[in-house]
């Protein structure tokens, strides 16, 4: 029996997105079939904790026969991905890991649209990014009301996502994929933050390698 999609569990959902890579690097290389255990070795995690992440959304399989990759792979991207009702996103920031960010977005990944970029830079205003028109920062306000769009990048330093946060979440922001490096935390449930931090990675991996 599944669980209902807003009790599973964050652990398991950020999980989903590293099952759906290697299922369907699996699936471009021929793999027909792969039991939790073959799964799990590749995961780095055990063959119950696969069947307990999967039994949350119904099982994907039938005990003692495996998991067919294809079903795999086609019920993990409805979790994931929806093409029928993409998110529109906007970028607020374009400078160098704006344009990174939405060129990954654009070209690797599905069920987002690029809607429109923002910045203060008078160079770049006017002209695009990966097909979304680069707006005057002093239009957000306006564009979003009039185009609600859901989830918003911040490539932007720390000081001006501070200040800029709650302007986006009065605006109808749900979303915000945050890599400035300010910990953006709204006290609001309905608004959903992924902050990330390059940075910490490359500490994180520094100290490992100097104490391991």
């Amino acid at each position: 029996m599944s669980v209902s999609p807003n009790k599973v569990s964050l652990p398991v959902i950020r999980r989903l997105p590293k099952y759906y890579r290697y299922i369907r690097e699996m699936q471009q290389n021929g793999v027909a079939k792969i039991s939790s255990s073959e799964l799990a070795k590749i995961m780095g995690t055990t063959a119950s904790q696969v069947r307990q992440d999967f039994n949350c959304f119904g099982g994907f399989g039938q005990q003692g026969i495996g998991y067919n990759i294809d079903v795999l792979y086609n019920e993990i991207s409805k979790l994931l991905f929806s093409e029928d009702n993409k998110i529109e996103v906007i970028l607020i920031g374009v400078g160098s890991l704006g344009q990174t960010i939405s060129k990954w977005i654009i070209h690797e990944t599905r069920g987002y649209h690029l809607a429109a970029a923002f910045d203060s830079n008078p160079q770049l205003i006017g002209k695009d990014v990966c097909g979304a028109p680069i707006h005057n920062i002093r239009e957000l306000s306006e564009y979003c009301k009039k185009n609600k769009p859901t989830m918003a990048v911040l490539c932007i330093p720390k000081e001006p996502a501070r200040t800029l946060a709650p302007t986006l979440v009065s605006l109808g922001i749900k979303g915000f994929w945050n890599f400035s490096h300010y910990d953006l935390s709204v006290n609001n449930p309905d608004i959903t933050v992924e902050n990330v931090h390059l940075g910490d990675s490359l500490m994180t991996l520094g100290y490992r390698l100097r104490n391991e």
